[in-house]
């Protein structure tokens, strides 16, 4: 499955990185603390966090993950948005609660990294 298939699924909103929404997700992790999704992330998985600050860019590069979804409606900091832009992150939003968008990422396949 695809960014692009899993935004038009869940109604996400595209803060950055239109350019690689047709990257494939293999798998999903749902974490806030940076250093654990840097010991458990990995190439194509699709991160959801609450986190809003630029350093959720730097790692999610760092691993070369899919892309990152900020939950709960939150939005992400302009200069967050810039960054991720920048490295061509796909940088997503739902005003879903991670643990509700998690359960139907699982329910559309997806499984944890």
């Amino acid at each position: 499955m695809t960014l692009a298939e899993l935004i038009a699924r869940l109604d996400l909103t595209v803060f950055a990185g239109e350019t690689g929404l047709q990257r494939p997700v293999k798998s999903g992790y749902a974490g806030d603390l940076l250093s654990d999704v840097m010991a458990r992330g990995g190439e194509n998985v699709l991160w959801i966090t609450i986190q809003i600050h630029p350093n959720i860019v730097a790692v999610a590069v760092l691993k070369d993950l899919a892309g990152v979804v900020i939950s709960g409606g939150r939005t992400p900091e302009p200069e967050t948005v810039q960054r991720a832009e920048k490295e061509g992150l796909p940088l997503l939003g739902s005003a879903l609660g991670a643990f509700e968008l998690a359960g139907r990422l699982h329910g559309l396949g997806l499984r944890g990294a």
